[in-house]
């Protein structure tokens, strides 16, 4: 058995800003799975920022993409023929796979989705990578009843999970997002406490000031850059900095990144700082899932999805995202759901 399939791959290194030039889609034939692989036909894929690191030559902790290789992705898809024995013809599964129509993976890499709990894309948003990279990053953050908890970029796939986090650990949640929409969303739908719009002329600091006047006690970061420098600024003694993601330096050189001019406050106030790589983590993924989906399940949750329909149309969508195009968890549909 053989099939023909689309897959987008890495035409050249992005020199700063990604561009539709460093994308080339192509069609090719795929082989018949060996022993133990799956074929799979791709409903949904997650782009997500942590890609812009794997499409540099640059060692990083995640493999980097090879140039002329498609670009891989984590996809819920359909089994379209199997040669694995936990695998059957129509079993819907997730996995990282190829950017592509068409797959074929590991068996030993795919896991079962159950369709009915929640929409299918959840299982790349809320109940996938993004949703347990909050839930890993608040655990570490320990917030506590009636502290303040700020969150950059909290209107995407982890912000959203970590301002309600913060919610049902009784706390006060704040969050900045890249548009009035956004920031209204925050409060109306999630329930945060106070949202702004960070590329509104207010310095971000004099929001901060606003939105939390006394202090933060926790700053969950997903972009870096001036944020991060206005959260220190912000920050109450012994405050905890979860360093998620820095999206606002991804495509600049080193020349041009900004330098954080105020780290001195990291010991003035006492602050730990501290990083993470949630796929350090996958031995608590049930744990995770137990408890994420209570939640989703009883309302406590809410999570919103941005859907890009069409396999060419995700270099566009990618771009878009990392300049905050999306509103909520960023998916590319690339064929129908069953």
């Amino acid at each position: 058995m053989s099939t023909s399939t689309r897959q987008i791959t890495l035409r050249r290194r992005p020199m700063g800003w990604v561009t539709l030039k460093d994308f080339e889609i192509r069609e090719t034939i795929l082989k018949v799975p060996n022993s133990d692989q799956v074929l799979i036909r791709a409903i949904y894929m997650s782009l997500d920022p942590y890609m812009r690191g794997r499409m540099d030559a640059t060692k990083t902790y995640a493999q980097n993409f090879q140039i002329g290789e498609p670009l891989k992705a984590r996809v819920i898809g359909e089994v379209v023929h199997s040669e694995h024995a936990n695998f059957n013809a129509g079993d819907l599964v997730h996995g990282m796979v190829d950017w592509a129509d068409m797959s074929v993976a590991q068996g030993a890499d795919l896991h079962h989705v159950d369709p009915n709990p929640v929409p299918l894309p959840y299982y790349l948003g809320a109940l996938g990578m993004p949703g347990m990279t909050a839930w890993i990053g608040m655990e570490m953050g320990a917030p506590e009843p009636g502290e303040t908890v700020f969150v950059s970029a909290a209107s995407g796939g982890v912000g959203q999970i970590a301002g309600q986090i913060a919610k049902l650990r009784g706390c006060r949640a704040v969050g900045c997002a890249g548009s009035d929409d956004k920031a209204a969303f925050l409060l109306d739908e999630l329930g945060f406490d106070a949202a702004f719009n960070y590329k509104a002329s207010t310095p971000v600091l004099e929001a901060l000031h606003t939105a939390a006047p006394d202090g933060i006690d926790m700053y969950f970061d997903n972009v870096g850059g001036t944020t991060l420098e206005a959260a220190l600024d912000h920050a109450n003694n012994f405050a905890r900095f979860i360093q998620c993601g820095m999206i606002s330096q991804y495509n600049l050189s080193r020349e041009e990144t900004m330098g954080i001019r105020n780290l001195t406050h990291i010991n003035r106030k006492r602050i730990r700082m501290e990083g993470f790589i949630v796929g350090d983590h996958w031995d608590r993924f049930e744990e995770f899932m137990s408890e994420m989906g209570a939640w989703l399940s009883s309302g406590q949750i809410r999570y919103r999805i941005d859907i890009t329909d069409g396999l060419e149309n995700a270099p566009k969508a990618f771009i878009s995202m990392l300049k905050g195009g999306n509103f909520g968890k960023q998916v590319v549909q690339i064929g129908p759901a069953p």
